[in-house]
């Protein structure tokens, strides 16, 4: 049986993260994906806390973030399934838990 390409531990990680993330249920195994595709500044104030039937909950900091975030969902959906493989990130959620 032959074998594809050799795979990078890079190119595979993200697609174990989020196997791993949607088996658990818990969003921070996705944490570093998130932070590759939506920069270190949002990454502060945004993090992914579960995934729930393709919905990724993500808490920010206040609801500020989440208005500003809410209008690039189907962007960031898109380039989270591109590291994470197709339909992984079928929604997004923006929570804030208020403190």
């Amino acid at each position: 049986m032959a074998r594809g390409e050799p795979k990078s531990l890079e190119s595979l990680l993200p697609r174990v993260l989020g196997r791993l993330a949607g088996e658990s249920g818990r969003g921070h195994p996705l944490a570093p994906v998130w932070a590759s595709v939506v920069g270190a500044h949002i990454a502060r104030h945004a993090t992914p806390r579960a995934l729930e039937g393709g919905t990724l909950l993500v808490s920010v900091t206040s609801p500020e973030w989440a208005r500003t975030l809410e209008p690039e969902a189907a962007s960031l959906c898109a380039r989270l399934n591109e590291r994470l493989g197709a339909d992984t990130v079928r929604a997004l959620a923006f929570r804030w838990e208020g403190r």
